[in-house]
């Protein structure tokens, strides 16, 4: 597996000190060695420094793993049985839904006119518009998508909403 290192970069006013609460949390993720010199530039008097900090490198290789699934995405106009699940996955992602973290077949989006509870179930996918959202929906709206259907369609008659 490949690693990715990111960095964050936060630019500070003024000069250092341990005064400024932003400094002195991002102080600690620094090695000794590099805090000394960081210590030595507050005696540089310069309207403006930049440092640096290392980000997780796990963000950046879910989104590159991400894009490498909507890459492998069947042709559109194939049926979603012939997806495999990361690949569907990645294509929720793409439109918006977020997954839930009790139940990982349950996935969410919330559009401005409208809010969604869509599940993947073993012989159908399932969209429930949420009577709980923006729109004036007097009760929940269930539709159910055979797997038969090509993804272009499916995405269609989800998004176009209740």
């Amino acid at each position: 597996m490949h690693t990715i290192s990111t960095f964050k970069f936060i630019t500070v006013s003024s000069t250092l000190s341990s005064s400024n609460p932003r400094i002195s949390t991002a102080l600690p993720l620094f090695s000794k060695k590099f805090s000394s010199g960081i210590q030595n530039l507050s005696s540089i008097s310069t309207s403006r420094k930049t440092l640096f900090q290392s980000k997780s490198s796990e963000e950046a290789e879910v989104s590159e793993a991400e894009d490498e699934w909507l890459q492998r995405l069947p042709e559109k106009k194939k049926p979603i049985y012939a997806h495999s699940l990361p690949c569907i996955e990645a294509w929720l992602r793409s439109l918006g839904f977020y997954q839930s973290r009790e139940d990982r077949a349950a996935w969410f989006v919330e559009k401005p006119d409208w809010h969604a509870k869509l599940s993947l179930d073993v012989t159908d996918l399932c969209i429930r518009y949420l009577k709980s959202g923006p729109g004036e929906l007097e009760k929940d709206v269930e539709r159910r998508f055979s797997y038969a259907l090509s993804r272009e369609d499916i995405e269609n008659a989800i998004l176009g909403g209740p």
